[in-house]
């Protein structure tokens, strides 16, 4: 019996169909795209400080209005606040970094479409009070409550 092209299965004994079925959305795939042009350019040479606020502002501003100056107040503060972060992108997002590992980041809520713009800090963040602490906030407005939350993440 001979298969035809519909029934032919990829060396991982999957058809074509099902990996797209259980693949990853446009918007996922275009992170993980960033991420490995990130890792690339990290490779070819250390990137100074220099570098990395260029890649991050040029990310901020291809952002919607509301969210870019959200995402402009965050890097003020964090660059305030933080001893010595070092401006990146991670994922395509704007990241602040601290010796080399992501310390905090923000992802506007147009990257995923999703309802609001967040802002996640990673394992780095000195936010170790108690059990039990969130790593991603909800932003609809940038205030105070915000502004308090980066100083602490940052350290």
């Amino acid at each position: 019996m001979t298969r035809t092209t519909t029934d032919r299965t990829s060396a991982r004994g999957r058809t074509a169909a099902a990996r797209r079925a259980a693949g990853f959305t446009a918007e996922e795939q275009a992170a993980m795209n960033a991420r490995v042009r990130e890792l690339k350019a990290e490779a070819r040479a250390q990137r100074s400080s220099t570098d990395g606020k260029a890649e991050l502002l040029a990310r901020v501003d291809e952002m919607p209005a509301a969210e870019r100056d959200m995402a402009r107040r965050i890097d003020a503060l964090v660059m305030a606040t933080a001893p010595g972060p070092q401006p990146r992108t991670w994922y395509g997002m704007p990241a602040w970094a601290k010796d080399g590992k992501v310390l905090c980041f923000f992802q506007g809520a147009g990257k995923f479409k999703t309802r609001y713009a967040t802002f996640g800090v990673s394992d780095q963040a000195q936010l170790d009070e108690g059990g039990l602490w969130p790593t991603a906030f909800a932003i609809h407005r940038f205030g105070d409550a915000g502004a308090t939350m980066v100083r602490r993440a940052a350290g």
